[in-house]
């Protein structure tokens, strides 16, 4: 089989550098190196916590499992490698297709990377309807256009929102500002279920970033001063926390381009690939992801403070598919520091007869949604080492206010023209039992 290269960088302070390198003729033999000038750079900071600064190769295994986690997963990766005539399992050639913007600040080009002049391309109503409209396919021909990847499950895209409101497709380098999400076929609502979760996490105290439903026309509406109907084709659009404005001055089609922010989710920090993102019996992927913070963040009480609250608010909303990968961490311009990342990607998932019951890490040794309560988060504080006196009065705290911020979320979404939202959250509370203890 022929050698193949891909060139590393990273985004720091704005500027992409030479990071290393990954080579290899497969999946099972490729690895990656860091360069020699960049080691002696004297500024060289790590691209990931699972892969220290060493002049020594790393392996088949750590290599796939941090570069992997820039990958979709499921139907989008599929759909990708049946668009190019490669195996799904290949995920080499798929970074080399994708990588050119992917979440956080690395950018990945193979030996054949044709450097596509970096453009933001106005949506059009049809392209938006069809994303909204066609599911994961109409995406995957745009993330492969946009040689862009984003990691999920689920059909998304990359986004450049400008000071108008108007969206554009970013075209090779060019990076993004939202990511759009598609209504999953597989569960009712889930736009509105996202938007009705993070608003709540919102009035809760717990830090979000910014996100909206995007409601797609085939033809333009035009404004008559009364809000247009509400469709049944919608997007979710959340504002990257991985993206700032902060010291921007590179212009593409005359708007201003964000800078990048580098960031990892757990699981590619602790070097647990994609495949293991749901905990299995003795992981302890909660005590792990503590220790982390205690050892990395630049603020590590503050930090497992927030992350004590958005694991409860998993809890309370019912969410049984926040895994290791919709936590994340996110580093400062220069990579120096690292912080926790804000909240994302959270639904009710106990609205939805088909999804699991089990959480995808267990609290406090229960995994079962129904059966945690709080002695469970108390046996929690224990295993990972957290204060019970500091800990405990957060969770009771957020129990007591929940109600009134999922109402008050219903009602907001309500009023944006989803009238099933105030339905959506008296169902939430009728199914829970958290608040009942």
């Amino acid at each position: 089989m022929l050698m193949k290269r891909l060139d590393v960088s990273i985004e720091i302070n704005g500027r992409q550098r030479e990071v290393g390198v990954i080579s290899g003729s497969n999946d099972y033999d490729a690895s990656f190196c860091y360069s020699e000038h960049y080691l002696e750079s004297g500024t060289a900071r790590p691209i990931s916590i699972s892969l220290p600064l060493t002049d020594k190769p790393y392996g088949p295994e750590l290599t796939r499992r941090f570069f992997e986690g820039l990958l979709p997963e499921g139907f989008m990766r599929r759909t990708v490698a049946e668009q190019n005539r490669t195996d799904d399992g290949d995920y080499l050639s798929i970074l080399e297709m994708l990588g050119a913007e992917c979440l956080g600040a690395v950018q990945i080009k193979g030996e054949n990377y044709k450097n596509i002049e970096p453009s933001y391309r106005a949506f059009d109503p049809e392209t938006m309807y069809k994303l909204a409209a066609e599911g994961a396919t109409r995406s995957a021909d745009l993330v492969v256009e946009a040689h862009l990847s984003l990691t999920g499950a689920s059909g998304k895209i990359g986004a450049y929102k400008n000071s108008d409101g108007r969206w554009f497709l970013p075209v090779g380098s060019a990076p993004s500002t939202h990511i759009l999400k598609q209504s999953h076929i597989r569960y009712d609502k889930i736009v509105q279920n996202e938007q009705l979760a993070l608003k709540t996490a919102e009035f809760l105290g717990i830090e979000v970033p910014k996100s909206e439903i995007v409601e797609a026309y085939p033809e333009p509406v035009f404004d008559t001063g009364l809000n247009p109907p509400v469709t049944e084709n919608v997007l979710f659009a959340t504002e990257r926390y991985d993206r700032t404005f902060e010291g921007a001055e590179d212009l593409v089609d005359g708007m201003l381009c964000p800078l990048r922010l580098h960031q990892e989710d757990f699981g590619q920090a602790l070097g647990i690939p994609a495949s293991g993102k749901y905990e299995r019996p003795g992981e302890q992927h909660m005590k792990k992801m503590f220790d982390l913070l205690r050892r990395y963040s630049a603020s590590p009480i503050e930090d497992q403070i927030k992350l004590w609250e958005i694991i409860v608010f998993h809890w309370l909303i019912g969410n049984t598919d926040g895994h290791i990968k919709n936590f994340s961490l996110v580093y400062d311009t220069n990579l120096k520091a690292v912080r926790l990342a804000p909240a994302y990607d959270i639904v009710s998932t106990i609205l939805y007869d088909t999804h699991s019951s089990e959480m995808a890490f267990s609290v406090g040794g229960q995994i079962e949604w129904r059966k945690i309560g709080r002695s469970c988060f108390e046996d929690a504080c224990k295993e990972c080492g957290l204060n019970r006196k500091l800990f405990m009065p957060l969770l009771d705290e957020k129990r007591v206010l929940f109600k009134d911020a999922l109402m008050r979320a219903a009602e907001v979404v309500h009023d944006e023209g989803f009238e099933d939202a105030v339905k959506m959250a008296g169902k939430i509370l009728e199914v829970s039992n958290v608040t009942s203890e």
